[in-house]
């Protein structure tokens, strides 16, 4: 994902129907440090790295351990922005 994405005219659909109970909020350009899915990453990249795996079927399965271990409440603590909750 580069800085660029996420704001762009591009992104935005003209025949999008958005629910009443769901409110779009646009990043400002150049923000990763807004997107709460750049704090996930970050989360998953410290326990990720400086490790030795000896297949992509070893790193398949720490992702998906670390994924599925990762609780709702962790997610809203590393993600809770005020504009979010």
């Amino acid at each position: 994902m580069s800085a660029r994405s996420g704001n762009g005219r591009f992104h935005k659909a003209k025949r999008l129907i958005i629910p009443e109970n769901i409110v779009l909020v646009f990043l400002p350009p150049y923000s990763p440090e807004l997107n709460p899915a750049e704090k996930m990453w970050a989360k998953y990249k410290r326990e990720f790295s400086n490790k030795f795996y000896n297949s992509l079927e070893e790193v398949e399965d720490f992702i998906t351990n670390v994924v599925n271990n990762t609780t709702k409440k962790e997610v809203m603590s590393i993600c809770g922005y005020s504009y979010i909750f």
